[in-house]
């Protein structure tokens, strides 16, 4: 069985036990030495594919002024 990592310690590294456990280590987070959770990778993810918005269009009306009645709803 895997060390469980304190809770407190794990908040101050998260960002390294993620790391770990998408490189497969098996990570149990707990309190007073009793595991709660364990830190696993999502599977079947999709890496993100570029272009997928290509060729949308924003109006031109986007970018006009407001009118006084919508500014004033913004004060």
């Amino acid at each position: 069985m895997p060390e469980v990592m304190n809770l407190y310690d794990a908040k101050a590294q998260l960002s390294r036990l993620i790391d770990r456990a998408t490189a497969g280590e098996d990570i149990l987070i707990g309190r007073a030495g009793k595991p709660l959770v364990r830190l696993v990778p999502v599977e079947g993810l999709a890496p993100r594919t570029p272009g997928l918005l290509k060729g949308l269009a924003i109006p031109d009306e986007l970018f006009d002024p407001l009118s006084e009645d919508e500014q004033a709803l913004w004060e």
